[in-house]
């Protein structure tokens, strides 16, 4: 999170506000980082290999240098400019060309000269021009209100006569003179700075990391206004290396292709590399350019493989030589992954199929082998299917699924089985599924679909519904899932699973229910659970896990209609997983632990989840998971953490090809809680737009809620009392009775109070009371005593003693439970205080819920506290000097004495001194104490200024 630094607040809206957000892409700590160097005055280095992005995160940084007043003075000397005498220096202080005139005789001269002012022949005495930098650039500083910024872009290649000038002048230049270089790193480059920087004790080296796969995607998709797929950017990530210069070439030439490769197909690659490799091949001998191919067709190539393959060690070290390769121990790699591209790229293909088949004679590792089997094999070979189809199952196992897609392809076109090839192109688009390509495995798992009949069908239908639940339309995957169960077999297993699906994509609880029942049923029934774990070919061998979903399915859709909750079948369930949960219902656990307030429970099994799914690479189930995460840290209102877990959740909804239908419920409901209620608004439109268009009754649900939540924290009660009222009815059509994450009532009786409509408050009342003789939990008795104290306060009742019970339950839960909740009650409790004219009693208590929401990041709900307290009609008995009220409030914000003097123009020992008395008039000791304190005063102060 961007705070406020060296009295410099919304750094990242600013860089938005320059669109220069979208040219550094996954840079923001190295952004946040620089800029806190150079606001320090330190001297910041960046470093990195060409193509890295040095160029765009300086640009970025001179731009806000720029917002922020600062007197920017910039050059990037060219490798053809260093021949060139004074260029840089003059492009540098081009700006200053004016303040020349007015420099010391001998000064101006040589400035003059260099900034080819004079004669183009006067001589430059290199001592005068180099004070005059000096002279200039502090001149420069003291008239600029922020300083000066001196940058180089690629500072090595500035030319001698300009380097000495400025590394003269900036080792003597004082006050707000700062400083930025970059350059360009190498792998055989000394440690030497440019400009005697090694000798500078300030100097902050910010070295550029290659980017990751969520910053190449955005990268990507904004330079080329095309999303693809994650395994696409991921193999994009690798042959780049994280260079985002090289996988820009490397897009745009895969787009130039009549389609997008395939998992086994190599990417294009760059015009301009392939002419950088073809001429250092061109100047190797044979032997060593086939050695160089046979390398680069080789995963993991080791020197030992290599000499399998008959290429010798004198040939490696001449390919070494020649920049090509580089031997690291044992290993064998290319100097950079796009050298090995451009190797492939280049062997014509006859040749390709021989090398490959040479090497899967040669390969001792059976992966290895099954590589080159699947380039080389032409004809139908069963023993080289069997071996692709081995390596694909190890491949999967190992979390590499997009790998094992393209072999068990390959395998499925090197059999004459029908069977076996169905078979084999049904795990293909499971693999895909797994790595997160929902497009191409809807793809195939359609065109496979229309091909079979009876249990294959079945088997293939089930999967294309699982696709559709993925990406976010769960009308297609109940539809599709129907037609997988009309395809299997009455009563067999098959159908059991396929039950199973069902119960989970139905959005009826009862219906789900039942299909939970018939899956539990066809699967073996409930007996057949105790079956001993050791038999392999048993129930528990084979269908383990999936009987522990059934079990979990069966429990939530029996609360879900009503019924009390059978915690022995989630005990069941959890010991028949053995810690190896199904994505079908492992997210069931934490929902059930997050319903009843226990956030800490749900965030370790599904942070444990998340670990074994990212190991698997199994994309869709972490982007699940992910979206349970957003939730349970905004129950826990870690609302920062939430932030960064909806952050990841949209990145990788948007490379899935997934819908944003839960991300945009969970970030409207994370900026209401926040204050954002723009920001709610939009995700709500969007929410019911999408339910409208898809016709989907769980979108409608999530929509209504946030739409009636937006409308109760922007203040309109009678529309939320609207919404939930709508929302409630849309959960009786569906048989919903018990939802777990909806926690309506509250809010609900609070809208109906305030618009006056007492009679459905006490209608939800007594709902609030059946939820919570059914499943007593935290939230549903905190939320009966706040619901109560509203009713009986409106109507006109004594509600003291409702409170003192409300306060019992708020000091009873443990501090980190229900933190908004409690918040939220304590507020209720300072308006039933007003409401009663206990005056003191409900000022304190609305200053403790603006505290309260304060602490969480609660802002909007903070500033409304704040603002009740005000109305309490209360006044303080000592009254604030304007600048004293001024210094208070940007203490409560947080800011340090030095910011507070800059801020205002005064001197930190002038803060030091209205604090003082300010702490003095309201009887505080300490700056803790300062925030309540002021909300004491500020309305004294405001009726006193008119």
């Amino acid at each position: 999170m961007w705070q406020r630094r060296h009295g410099m607040d919304g750094i990242r809206r600013r860089w938005q506000a320059l669109s220069m957000i979208g040219t550094v892409v996954g840079r923001d700590a190295v952004l946040d980082h620089s800029w806190r160097a150079l606001a320090g005055q330190r001297r910041v280095l960046l470093e990195g290999p060409a193509g890295i992005g040095k160029t765009a995160l300086l640009d970025a940084l001179l731009a806000h240098a720029a917002v922020n007043g600062m007197l920017v003075l910039r050059c990037a000397p060219a490798e053809t400019e260093a021949a060139l005498p004074l260029v840089a220096l003059a492009d540098l202080l081009a700006p200053l060309t004016d303040e020349s005139t007015v420099l010391p005789d001998p000064q101006r001269r040589a400035m003059q000269a260099a900034l080819l002012l004079d004669h183009a022949d006067s001589t430059v005495d290199e001592r005068a021009l180099a004070s005059a930098t000096r002279t200039l650039l502090d001149a420069a500083a003291e008239r600029s209100v922020a300083g000066v910024l001196v940058a180089i872009d690629d500072a090595p290649w500035l030319d001698p006569p300009s380097e000495r000038a400025l590394r003269f002048a900036l080792r003597r230049t004082v006050g707000q003179v700062r400083v930025m270089v970059s350059r360009r790193t190498t792998d055989t480059e000394d440690d030497r700075l440019p400009l005697g920087l090694e000798s500078a004790a300030d100097v902050e080296r910010v070295s550029l990391a290659p980017l990751g796969v969520g910053p190449l995607h955005h990268l990507l998709r904004q330079r080329f206004d095309v999303s693809l797929s994650r395994p696409l950017v991921v193999r994009l990530a690798h042959e780049s290396g994280g260079n985002p210069l090289l996988a820009i070439e490397l897009t745009r030439s895969m787009l130039r292709l009549p389609h997008l490769p395939g998992p086994g197909d190599d990417l294009p690659v760059p015009a301009s590399m392939q002419d950088l490799v073809g001429a250092s091949l061109s100047a190797l001998p044979t032997g060593a350019v086939r050695a160089v191919r046979l390398i680069a067709l080789m995963s993991s190539p080791r020197v030992a493989d290599l000499g399998a393959a008959d290429i010798t060690t004198a040939t490696i070290d001449t390919i070494e030589e020649a920049g090509l390769v580089v031997v690291d121990g044992d290993r064998v790699r290319f100097v950079h992954p796009a050298h090995g591209a451009a190797v492939r790229a280049s062997i014509p293909a006859g040749a390709r199929r021989s090398m490959d088949a040479h090497l899967a004679e040669v390969s001792t590792d059976p992966d290895e082998r099954a590589r080159h089997l699947a380039r080389s094999a032409s004809a139908p070979d069963t023993a080289a299917a069997a071996e692709l189809g081995a390596a694909a199952a190890r491949a999967h196992a190992r979390g590499a699924p997009e790998v094992a897609a393209d072999l068990y392809q390959r395998a499925s076109k090197l059999t004459d089985e029908e069977a076996d090839s169905i078979s084999l192109r049904l795990k293909a688009v499971q693999c895909l599924y797994d790595c997160g390509n929902y497009a191409l495995a809807a793809t195939n798992a359609d065109t496979l679909a229309s091909t079979l009949t009876g249990e294959r069908l079945a088997e293939v239908l089930l999967l294309r519904a699982a696709i559709a639940f993925s990406a976010d339309d769960l009308p297609l995957a109940t539809s599709i899932a129907m037609r997988a169960l009309a395809a299997a077999p009455e009563g067999s297993r098959l159908a059991g699973r396929v039950h199973a699906h069902v119960a989970v994509f139905v959005d009826a609880p009862a219906e789900g229910r039942l299909h939970a029942e018939a899956a539990l049923e066809m699967l073996g029934g409930p007996d057949a659970v105790e079956t001993d774990a050791s038999d392999a070919g048993g129930l528990l061998g084979s269908d383990r896990a999936l009987v522990a979903s059934v079990l979990m399915l069966l429990f939530l859709n029996e609360i879900r209609t009503g019924l009390p909750a059978r915690a022995e079948l989630l005990d069941r369930a959890l010991e028949l997983e053995a810690g190896e949960p199904l994505w079908l219902a492992g997210t069931i656990p934490p929902i059930w632990w997050k319903g009843i307030d226990q956030q800490d429970r749900a965030r370790v099994r599904l942070l444990t989840m998340l670990d074994a799914a990212a190991a698997s690479g199994d994309e869709p189930f972490q982007h699940e998971l992910i979206q349970h995460l957003v939730e349970t840290e905004t129950l826990a209102a870690n609302y920062a953490t939430a932030q960064d877990w909806i952050a990841r959740a949209l990145d990788l909804a948007e490379q899935l090809g997934a819908g944003l239908s839960a991300e945009r419920w969970l970030a409207g409901m994370l900026a209401a809680h926040r204050g954002d209620l723009d920001a709610t608004r939009t995700a709500a439109s969007a929410l019911m737009h999408e339910a409208d268009r898809l016709g989907d009754s769980w979108l409608r649900r999530i929509g209504l809620q946030l739409c009636a939540f937006s409308a109760l924290a922007a203040g309109d009660a009678a529309t939320a009392a609207r919404y939930y009222a709508e929302l409630a009815a849309a959960m009786a059509e569906t048989g919903l009775v018990e939802s777990l994450a909806a926690r309506i009532e509250p809010d609900w009786i609070e809208a109906c109070v305030g618009a006056g409509d007492l009679a459905t408050a006490a209608q939800v009342l007594a709902r609030l009371e059946q939820r919570h003789a059914r499943l007593p939990r935290p939230w549903t008795r905190l939320g009966l005593l706040r619901a109560r104290v509203l009713i009986e306060s409106a109507q006109g009742r004594d509600t003291e003693r409702l409170i003192a019970e409300l306060d019992d339950a708020i000091a009873g839960l443990d501090p980190g439970v229900l933190r908004f909740e409690r918040a939220r009650a304590t507020l209720i409790s300072g308006l039933a205080h007003r409401r009663a004219r206990r005056k003191k009693a409900a000022r304190d208590a609305l200053l403790a819920a603006a505290d309260a929401f304060a602490a969480i990041g609660a802002q909007g709900f903070a500033a409304r506290a704040r603002a009740e307290a005000e109305r309490t009609g209360t006044r303080a008995t000592t009254q604030l000097t304007s600048s004293e009220l001024r210094v208070a409030e940007l203490a409560v914000r947080g800011g340090t004495n030095r910011e507070i003097a800059e801020a205002l123009f005064i001197s930190p020992k002038t803060v030091e001194a209205n604090l003082a008395r300010i702490y003095r008039k309201l009887d505080i000791g300490r700056r803790a104490e300062l925030r309540a304190a002021l909300s004491a005063v500020t309305s004294a102060h405001t009726e006193a200024q008119r």
